[in-house]
């Protein structure tokens, strides 16, 4: 299988390959900070590069709910086939959100690893959680030998694509910042180019974490409102800016208002603000 070709219709007539799109988001994580917005489907991947973001990353959460399933619910080949779409839809680099690599031993995680490197993803995480409440976490040596299988995996591929650890502590009802630190620390030694530690949103927590695994870069989630705007989370040392969901239930959020309103006041109110026909006609047109 090969990644997905980059579109013919292209900003400029230029489209990048796949190798271009990796080297790009490589250069991304060497400094500074950017924001790596989450789209669900095509059309809105289409208008965040309109926007002049630089990169893109898939969220598992969004692209559930526009199929009527809950976060973490949707099937490896589902995942893929999504990936190659929105990979496809844009000339960005795209990171993607690979939940826990679609199986428990490390020999599951690197075939899916190997499946995903093949859709073109310039990017992909991959999470510690198990699912499973009583033990929401693979202990720390399990969870290592699955991420040194991703990254195994994706040498054998070429090397170029970018692998995220995460830590998934603060997701999962263990707030607990020093075992976090402790297998951020671990995943940045087992091969990680990137360390994410979803939940976490202090200054205190965000420093100390961008402290702990330096010189690696950490995206930080900022999947609702903040006190922290993007100069202030660049200023702790964060390297990226992910939104999870965010996006995903914004949209929704208006979608649901306006309906509600519809059904049950019979008012076309939530109308108000809407994007017009020509607008998104002129975006997709092209």
């Amino acid at each position: 299988m090969h990644p997905a070709a980059p579109r013919s219709d292209a900003p400029g007539g230029v489209a990048r390959s796949c190798a271009q799109k990796r080297a790009a988001f490589r250069a991304l994580h060497q400094q500074g900070c950017f924001v790596l917005p989450n789209p669900w489907d095509a059309g809105s991947a289409r208008y965040l590069e309109a926007l002049g973001f630089q990169a893109l990353a898939s969220t598992s959460s969004g692209y559930a709910w526009s199929n009527a399933q809950v976060d973490g619910a949707m099937a490896r080949d589902a995942v893929l086939a999504h990936l190659r779409e929105i990979v496809a839809a844009t000339e960005l680099p795209v990171n993607a959100d690979f939940e826990d690599g679609y199986g428990d031993t490390p020999e599951d995680v690197a075939e899916s690893v190997r499946l995903a490197v093949a859709t073109g993803v310039a990017g992909l995480s991959i999470e510690d959680g198990t699912g499973d409440a009583a033990n929401p976490q693979y202990p720390l040596e399990v969870a290592l030998a699955r991420l040194r299988a991703a990254r195994a995996a994706i040498n054998a591929a070429g090397g170029d694509t970018l692998l995220v650890g995460r830590a998934e502590n603060f997701f999962v009802g263990r707030p607990d910042l020093a075992d976090t630190i402790a297998r951020l620390q671990a995943y940045a030694q087992a091969g990680a180019d990137c360390l994410y530690a979803p939940g976490i949103h202090t200054r205190e927590q965000i420093a100390a974490v961008v402290a702990a695994v330096a010189p690696k870069p950490v995206n930080l989630l900022v999947g609702g409102t903040s006190e922290l705007n993007v100069q202030q989370i660049a200023a702790l040392g964060v390297r990226r800016i992910s939104v999870g969901g965010g996006l995903a239930r914004a949209a929704w959020g208006g979608f649901m208002r306006a309906a509600r309103d519809l059904a049950q006041h019979g008012r076309f109110d939530g109308f108000a603000g809407a994007a017009t026909g020509a607008e998104l006609n002129a975006l997709f047109g092209h």
